[in-house]
């Protein structure tokens, strides 16, 4: 049975765009998973620390035959090969994917919040998933447009796809 799973993907840190390029090619690749979609791709101001770069990000659409767990080891496998480390708490970081939803799933362990547990506060994260999707809905029947609508700005912007190979 295969599921609709939307990644988010940001870096901030060695080209991000090309990084977030890279990753988009990692994940289409991924056993048992299909690109459906990418969203173009924003910058946006960090959240958390101001004394670093800022962000771009995007998000993609996959459609996977793998279990949650499953996808989730398969993207930290790729940011470590990027070479993410995790030094900081809302730090600086070459390559961060986050599963935002899995199908119509909520999940709450030592792993795992899905749908990701600050998506309502991100418009890095929202604008792309509406890019993909406008329909998309949280499994509590919330509208991904309506959470955007209410979402705090962090001065998302568009970039021009020449801006990212």
């Amino acid at each position: 049975m295969m599921t609709d799973a939307f990644i988010g993907l940001g870096s901030n840190l060695k080209e991000p765009a090309a990084q977030l390029a890279r990753a988009v090619a990692e994940l289409a690749s991924l056993p048992d998973c299909t690109l459906v979609a990418q969203s173009p791709f924003y910058a946006s101001r960090p959240v958390g620390p101001q004394d670093q770069p800022d962000f771009v990000n995007g998000a993609v659409w996959l459609s996977t035959g793998l279990s949650p767990h499953q996808l989730l080891d398969q993207l930290q496998a790729i940011e470590r090969a990027h070479g993410r480390e995790r030094l900081r708490h809302w730090g600086p970081r070459t390559l961060d994917l986050d599963i935002l939803l899995f199908g119509n799933q909520v999940l709450n362990d030592e792993r795992l919040t899905v749908p990701h547990r600050e998506l309502a506060n991100r418009d890095f994260a929202l604008q792309p998933l509406l890019d993909l999707k406008p329909d998309l809905h949280l499994p509590d029947g919330k509208t991904i447009a309506e959470l955007r609508r209410h979402c705090p700005d962090n001065r998302l912007r568009k970039l021009p796809p020449a801006d990212y190979p």
